[in-house]
Parts: C-alpha cells; sequence; structure tokens
C-alpha cells in the first residue's frame, strides 16, 4: 500500500553543508595559486547552490579568464570534498527528530538533491542517518536534475510513495520550482542563507523549525 510522502533537498534543507563544500572549493582554487576566494559563512548561500556555481564566483572574482577551468576543476572539487565530506556538516536541529516523526505517523520519507548521488549517500552514511530515509535520488540518478521534477518523482515512487499526496520541503528557487513542475506542494525553510528569498516565493508553507514540520505536513495532507 502506497504512503502519503515528503521528499527533502539535503543541502541547506535538512543539513549545513556549507562550510565543507567551500572548503573543497577552496582546494581548487589553492592548486592553482589563487587561495581561498571563498568564505564562510559569508559564501554559504553560493555553496548551497552547487560546485560549478562555487567555482564560477571564485574565478570571477579572481578575474581568470578561461571560465572552462570550471569543467576541469569540477571533478577535483568532487574528489576533495569525498575526502573530507563532514568535518563541518551538521543537521539542523531537530531535523531527524522530525523525519523519525513522520516515519511514526506512516509516512515515507525521501531525499532529492542536486548533489552526485554517490557523495548524498557517502554524506548520510557518514552522519549516521542513511537508513532513516527511504530513498536517496541525486544529481545524476537519472538523465535530468531538479528542477525537472523527473526526480522527485523518482524519489516518491522508490519509497513506496503516493504520488497523489506528497510535498516537498527545500530551501532554494530550484525547489520550489521542482514543486510547481511536479504540481505539488512546497514547504520552503527559512533558517538558510536564503530565508528572504524563500518569503518571496510564496511557498504552500514556511518552515522556521522542524519541530513544526509533521503539523505542516499534516495540514497539507488533509
Amino acid at each position: 500500500m502506497l504512503k502519503p510522502c515528503v521528499v527533502f533537498d539535503l543541502d541547506g534543507t535538512l543539513a549545513d553543508t556549507s562550510n565543507d563544500l567551500l572548503n573543497a572549493a577552496n582546494m581548487c582554487f589553492r592548486g592553482l595559486g589563487l587561495g581561498d576566494l571563498l568564505k564562510h559563512p559569508f559564501d554559504s548561500g553560493i555553496a548551497l547552490q552547487g560546485g560549478r556555481k562555487m567555482l564560477t564566483v571564485g574565478f570571477q572574482r579572481a578575474a581568470w579568464s578561461d571560465m572552462t577551468e570550471v569543467d576541469r576543476q569540477y571533478p577535483i572539487l568532487l574528489k576533495a570534498y569525498a575526502s573530507d565530506i563532514a568535518s563541518h556538516t551538521k543537521f539542523y536541529p531537530g531535523a531527524l527528530a522530525a523525519v523519525a516523526c513522520l516515519r511514526k505517523a506512516g509516512i515515507a520519507v525521501a531525499i532529492c538533491t542536486n548533489k552526485p548521488e554517490k557523495l548524498a549517500i557517502q554524506l548520510l552514511e557518514v552522519l549516521q542517518a542513511k537508513t532513516i530515509f527511504d530513498a536517496v535520488v541525486g544529481a545524476d540518478t537519472l538523465t535530468v536534475k531538479k528542477p525537472n521534477p523527473e526526480p522527485f518523482w523518482a524519489a516518491v515512487d522508490r519509497s513506496g510513495g503516493d504520488r497523489a499526496q506528497c510535498c516537498l520541503v527545500g530551501d532554494t528557487v530550484t525547489d520550489h520550482c521542482t514543486a510547481l513542475n511536479a504540481g505539488v506542494p512546497s514547504i520552503l525553510v527559512t533558517f538558510g542563507p536564503g530565508a528572504n528569498d524563500m518569503v518571496s516565493l510564496g511557498p504552500d508553507a514556511l518552515l522556521e523549525n522542524f519541530l513544526d514540520l509533521p503539523n505542516l505536513v499534516q495540514n497539507l495532507f488533509r
């Protein structure tokens, strides 16, 4: 029997991964003799937009002329990140308790992230949280990624979720657009770097504290 389903973004929604992501990008810049071009927490919002965005912003700050270097450095960044994936990463307060509460209520929980699937699973394993999620879909699980709705639907289906009763919890305009493209409700968190942007997007609900998530979800599913 299919279950109601909550699909979470990972970076910036469930966990603050920004410091470790920025460190991986800075390793690339240091390798080119540019030093640390990105700073935490000032650049946290950039970190949560992905590896290529961090590299692009860093090279722009350094007035680097050849932006094809982004593609050359991207696999180096991923390798650096994999080698030190969670030195500073922590789940947001109450995140795991909220997930556990949803599961106890018979709701399937899944992750749909634009982080490569292997890295997402590695991070969850390091944080000892992989087994509490019913499915993990990453940027490379399918041939498309968010805001295309197909990864979201894959997360719902793989978790045993009901397509007629599901929602997405995220922290970026990408997550909001994914929900819109799928025709499902969105819950956007207000404790990340893009809090003001989340309010202006007008999601179905705003989440200020994970303690409130179970009630928000129940209200959406009524």
